[in-house]
């Protein structure tokens, strides 16, 4: 394991040397502070004060270099400018050719530039934990909020890359003028969305975009596939060999997606109807629903780690038991028989592939095209939530084939079960099971230097480029070390950091990082007082607080992971609750037909995909998350508010509208809160059975398990209370959520 200041002394540029922050002289004045405090010589807020100078000094030196090298690069292209225009009048090839070279070695420079600020603010945000830890203070949060926005601070330099951006934009646009356009008279503000080919610029482009976490449609929707790398790469270092990626398999991953999400919503509008023609009441449509949500919950372990062997093979089973589960619905109206119903979406469920289509986009797709295809497993997910009842809509027709009976209710399980058998005979045609590396290939290529990078390198690549995947002051989701004195704050080895979880358990520890504040900072009465105070301050502590007559063990749980998996569970539970009573709802107060519901139901899915380009290209990049986050939830509790049916007679427009504001907002905060996972899980979270991917399908799963059982039990008290009795518990929930949202705000990074 090594040191970061050791690794900072070894990856800085030597004639910088003078212009990085001084980690090391830093992380001494913290021991120093962290002694006179304990002796007394100190008060904590002189300590604080000092500090806060010293930071603000290291980061306006490191900041005016940066601008000074930034002058630099400008000058250097202004000249090249006179160059460029002299070429445009005279062209010449060779010249045009030298140009470019010259331009690209710029764009190097650039990046340079860039790991100088990243290795900078790897060193801030590391020196920021530490002194949260000795001191148990939030001062990385008091910090970041007053300096980020304060018109005298150089840290907001640091966030924005005004600069950046316009060298940047120049060697782009130079560039792109001197590549050859086959005689097009079009420039590059005409066809802004035509991809620049040359590698220095996307190489900025992503680093810049690594540094700011600018956001953009695409990127905010595959985030929230929950596919994340356990590496940060660039595309040049991609490990996915491009000869092993087939499109056509990766095409049978979305399709199985869309078509499992359509064959989960093609019978809610009719769920109710076909449990009342087999003897039930209509709200066991809740128990006939979600039984495909409690066989999911087990299903998505085994296929997850079926996936470590082979993808082909789980994708085949889940063919045959979707196969089995809808000719089981569909055959349960002629034998009268509710288990036989319940059996087959029983079956279904256990058939849910989900996790083998998320593991594969992420071992198995090069990194150059992973965005777009995870965000193509979020749009075929919305795409089939929309189809389904819109397909449900349109099986209004009833005929009889033998003792067969095809009508509304038997339909969507006959359409399914050819749809799945299609599937399966494409799956066998057309997927191709991907090379897996045995051991011992992987131990000769990693002895081979000419096929492979040495693992002294990838180590070091990984921490060049770990600051410009994370925030630059990540507060939440940190694993705090337990090094005291001269052990240095490092990270995980390469080889734990990289292993994956091995059990719930495992991965439940990676959600709930922990800190144990040593004794010796709890020296008196006074002083445990005083850590008592700021843990409940910060609304941070959680569990045992365990008293000695020497010392005092606290320890602390990470809130933020959880509060963010609360807010999953809360919106899911919240959008089952809408959609699955939608049709027992609808009859009883407004007598809607089985087509009116499925266009309700449609409408609401075909509204996933606008609300998340309008979030992903516009909200995001105006708001922070975490205020998207706050605002959205009280927002689905304004839409869960306006549902009851208390005073006044229910209405068309009351459940329409309360239903579009509830669902959209959901949607919304979905996006939000996936997108701040996504960004603060552990790396660990990536790979292997138990990833997070995995996790955010459970706590789904489980909420929507959840609140088919609650429409169920609220059967019980009659159809005219079924509403109020299941809107309640979404209102407990949400209240919940919001409360534990604020508790945690200033960590939601």
């Amino acid at each position: 394991m090594v040191a970061f200041g050791k690794y900072l002394q070894r990856k800085q540029i030597e004639e910088w040397s003078g212009y990085y922050i001084n980690y090391k002289l830093m992380k001494k004045k913290v021991k120093q502070y962290a002694e006179q405090i304990q002796v007394g010589s100190q008060h904590p807020r002189h300590v604080l004060k000092d500090f806060s100078r010293m930071l603000d000094t290291q980061i306006e030196k490191t900041v005016l270099f940066m601008l000074e090298q930034q002058g630099l690069l400008s000058g250097r292209l202004a000249t090249l400018r006179e160059t460029h225009d002299a070429i445009l009048e005279q062209p010449d090839i060779s010249r045009i050719v030298e140009l470019r070279e010259s331009y690209r070695d710029v764009g190097r420079d650039l990046l340079q530039l860039l790991v100088f600020v990243e290795l900078n603010a790897i060193g801030l945000r590391k020196i920021l934990k530490k002194f949260d830890k000795r001191f148990g203070y939030r001062f990385a949060d008091y910090y970041v909020k007053t300096r980020a926005d304060h018109p005298y601070s150089q840290l907001q330099q640091v966030f924005k890359h005004v600069g950046v951006g316009a060298v940047v934009g120049a060697i782009s646009r130079n560039l792109h003028e001197l590549q050859e356009n086959e005689g097009s008279f079009y420039s590059i503000y005409d066809q802004p969305v035509l991809p620049l080919q040359d590698p220095v610029v996307e190489a900025l482009k992503t680093a810049v975009d690594k540094l700011t976490h600018s956001t953009n449609f695409l990127n905010f929707l595959a985030q929230h596939a929950l596919i994340m790398q356990d590496d940060l790469q660039t595309p040049s270092e991609d490990t996915i060999d491009e000869r092993t990626y087939h499109f056509n398999s990766l095409l049978l991953n979305l399709g199985n997606t869309f078509l499992y999400m359509v064959n989960t919503y093609i019978i809610v509008p009719t769920a109710d109807d076909y449990s009342m023609s087999l003897g039930a009441a209509a709200t066991v449509c809740g128990v006939v629903i979600g039984s495909m949500a409690v066989a999911q919950v087990f299903s998505s372990v085994y296929f997850s780690a079926w996936s470590n062997k082979s993808y082909f093979k789980p994708l085949v089973f889940s063919s045959i038991a979707l196969f089995i589960g809808n000719l089981m619905y569909a055959l349960a109206y002629d034998a009268n028989s509710i288990a036989l119903l319940l059996l087959g979406r029983l079956c279904c469920g256990l058939g849910s592939a989900r996790a083998v289509n998320r593991r594969y986009i992420s071992d198995c797709v090069p990194l150059r095209i992973r965005m777009q295809a995870s965000a193509g497993f979020v749009s075929a997910s919305a795409l089939g939530m929309a189809c389904g009842p819109a397909l449900a809509g349109l099986l209004q027709i009833k005929f009889k084939i033998y003792k067969l009976t095809f009508n509304q209710s038997t339909l969507p399980g006959w359409v399914m079960a050819v749809a799945w058998l299609f599937y399966l005979v494409w799956l066998c045609i057309s997927f191709r099971e991907p090379l897996r590396d045995t051991e011992e290939q992987e131990e000769q290529e990693r002895s081979n230097p000419n096929e492979t990078t040495s693992m002294t390198d990838r180590e070091d690549n990984i921490r060049v480029e770990e600051g410009l995947r994370k925030p630059l002051l990540i507060t939440s989701g940190i694993k705090l070390e337990e090094d005291e004195e001269e052990c240095d704050e490092s990270e995980e080895s390469p080889e734990d950091s990289r292993r994956p979880a091995n059990s719930f358990g495992d991965a439940y520890r990676l959600l709930t990082p922990s800190v144990k504040v040593p004794s010796s900072v709890l020296r008196n009465h006074s002083d445990k007082y005083m850590i008592m105070m700021v843990l409940i301050r910060d609304r941070r502590i959680l569990g045992i607080l365990e008293v000695h007559l020497t010392e005092i063990s606290v320890l602390l749980y990470g809130f933020g992971l959880q509060v963010q998996l609360l807010i999953y569970f809360m919106l899911k539970y919240a959008m089952e609750i809408l959609l699955s009573e939608s049709s027992v709802i609808t009859s009883y107060y407004f007598s809607w037909t089985t087509s009116s519901v499925a266009i309700f139901l449609a409408c609401l899915g075909l509204t996933v995909l606008p609300i998340n380009i309008l979030v992903g290209s516009y909200i995001s990049n105006m708001f922070e998350d975490r205020q998207i986050l706050l605002t959205s939830e009280i927002i689905v509790f304004i839409g869960i508010l306006f549902s009851f049916n208390l005073f006044v007679p229910y209405t068309v427009p009351q459940y329409v509208i309360s239903g579009l504001v509830m669902f959209v907002a959901a949607e919304v905060l979905e996006g939000v809160n996936l997108s701040l996972l996504s960004r603060v899980m552990s790396s660990r979270l990536s790979k292997g059975t138990y990833n997070g991917g995995l996790l955010s399908t459970e706590a789904g799963t489980l909420a929507r398990v959840v609140a088919d059982a609650t429409i169920t039990l609220g059967g019980y008290l009659g159809r005219g209370h079924l509403l109020n009795a299941t809107l309640l518990p979404s209102l407990v929930i949400c209240i919940g959520s919001i409360v534990a949202t604020c508790c945690t705000y200033n960590s939601l990074y």
